[in-house]
């Protein structure tokens, strides 16, 4: 059992299943600007990261100025053109509610800008679980730790205080490299092949499976 103080959820791919959204969201930017549209497993491994690190490791010899207009295309595509449902993973609500009810604060650390974080807290009815997020517009991109270290000064808290939730390697290694507890969730973008090398102190399928773990 962990004796944290704080779980920090990741967003997409660790709470909302918006992997699918996300890799069509690229490939449509990029095909707007004539650029190489990337596969899909390509467009898959940036989930996790900012938006101007993500475009620049799909697209190494793009200028920040053309990565500036895929950031709005793709904010764009995601936000009006792209249907795909992007459902809360079940057993979410049940989780932020049973470990809210359990003592633990609740807090999220995603990719997503402000904005966007805002939006889904609000379609999805879950902001009021959290006491604090970081976006990717308010510190440096994942898998640098700042978005922890914001977190865990807001809350007067050290590492060991904390656990990351999050489906790819970005989240963890973050984690890792301030020694905070972590956990894998394969149901996103990441598996344990991609968790192994950053210790977790577990690996799941699913989000309820926390409940044994944060009892």
């Amino acid at each position: 059992m962990l004796d944290v103080k704080v779980v920090i959820f990741d967003w997409d791919g660790t709470v909302m299943d918006s992997v699918g959204k996300i890799v069509n969201s690229v490939r449509i930017a990029a095909e707007r600007l004539s650029l190489p549209v990337p596969t899909e497993h390509a467009a898959k491994q940036i989930i996790g990261l900012s938006l101007d690190p993500a475009f620049k490791t799909l697209f190494p010899d793009s200028t920040a100025a053309e990565r500036e207009l895929l950031s709005e295309h793709y904010k764009d595509v995601y936000s009006n053109v792209d249907k795909t449902p992007t459902p809360l993973f079940d057993g979410a609500e049940l989780v932020f509610t049973t470990l809210r009810q359990r003592g633990y604060q609740l807090a999220v650390a995603t990719g997503k800008a402000r904005r966007g974080l805002d939006r889904m807290f609000v379609e999805t009815k879950t902001g009021h679980h959290f006491v604090t997020s970081r976006c990717s517009d308010e510190a440096q991109s994942k898998p640098h730790p700042q978005m922890l270290q914001h977190i865990l000064s807001e809350l007067q808290l050290v590492p060991a205080q904390a656990v990351m939730i999050g489906d790819s390697r970005y989240d963890l290694m973050m984690a890792h490299s301030i020694e905070m507890p972590r956990i894998g969730v394969t149901h996103g973008v990441h598996g344990h092949a991609e968790f192994a090398p950053f210790n977790p102190h577990a690996v799941v399928n699913n989000l309820k499976a926390l409940l044994d773990i944060l009892a």
